[in-house]
Parts: C-alpha cells; structure tokens; sequence
C-alpha cells in the first residue's frame, strides 16, 4: 500500500500512478485477491483509459482474470480470456505465439467451467493445427496445448467415453516419448 500511497495524489493519468496500481494488485492477488480485485479492476480501467497499447489493457486484464479465478470467479475469468483471444486474433492473427497463449488460456478456462466440447474444439481445430505449424510440434506451447487436450477428454466424468480416455492416454504417452 506504501506505493500506492506514494503516488495517490498525483494526477490519474500519470504512469507511476497506474504502475503502482499494477504492482500493488500483482503483490496482493495470491495471498488476498478479494483485496487485490478492486485494485485490479482500477489499473484495468485506467489501462483502457490512458494507455495506447494494447500490451498494457491485456497485462491487466490478465492480472485481472487470474485473481479473478483465484476467487472462484471462473465465468467471469472466462468472460476476459475470450476477449483477450478474440481481440489478439485480430491485431496479431492466427499464428503468432501470444494469440496461442491466449487460446491456450481462454481453452483453460472453459474446463474450469465445463466446457469441454467447446475447449476441445478450440483445441483440435484451431490452435494445436496452427501451433504444430507455426511454432513446431515440440514447442513447450505446443506440448502444453497437448496436455489441455488430453485434459479436456479425459476429465468430463459425465460424459466421456471410453474412446476419449485412449485418445488422452495416446496423446500422453506420445508426448513422454518426445
């Protein structure tokens, strides 16, 4: 809070007011993230308000949603991921490494809220196609798309099938072998 205090009385738009904002919201999201979200959802508004790039409004809404999950608050976590990916789709397209990392995150949180035919979708069709091509098949975000795969179809125990838990496992054990 000493930081933030620091530069309380400056104007809203001044960097080291939103920085330490930022810092202060990052310090206190795991230990207390019902404390660290007002401050959150602070920095991410003045992001859109002040900062011109889109590097900074996704650092805070990742922030954001990460405390957000941390609080059990995963619909609304998911609510943001798909932003981000949508948003890193149309700035920096299909094959670059952040809009996979933001697809690789948004596929996460749809576990985390039962959509697994959803998650395995973006999985198959999108991102492991463009991942294997785009950054090779033994990328670490490749390998961790992979493993949300084998994730997404072993882990629905109300309706996955006996074919969904060999494809996990096939999918595993080609990746130990790497």
């Amino acid at each position: 809070w000493a930081c933030w205090k620091t530069y309380l009385g400056r104007p809203e738009g001044y960097v080291f007011r939103r920085c330490s904002l930022r810092v202060l919201g990052s310090v206190l999201s795991k230990p207390r993230p019902e404390e660290a979200l007002p401050v959150l959802e602070a920095f991410l508004a003045s992001a859109r308000r002040y900062f011109g790039d889109d590097e900074n409004i996704f650092g805070a809404q990742g922030d954001l949603a990460i405390c957000l999950d941390g609080l059990g608050r995963h619909t609304e976590a998911l609510g943001l991921m798909r932003e981000m990916y949508a948003r890193r789709l149309a700035i920096q397209g299909v094959s670059h490494e952040d809009t996979i990392l933001a697809g690789c995150n948004l596929a996460n949180a749809l576990l985390k809220v039962g959509g697994w035919d959803e998650s395995k979708k973006l999985l198959r069709e999108r991102l492991l196609p463009v991942s294997r091509r785009s950054l090779g098949a033994d990328h670490e975000m490749t390998l961790r798309l992979k493993t949300n795969l084998a994730a997404a179809l072993q882990d629905n125990t109300l309706e996955r099938t006996r074919d969904d838990l060999l494809e996990a496992e096939t999918i595993l054990q080609e990746m130990f072998q790497r």
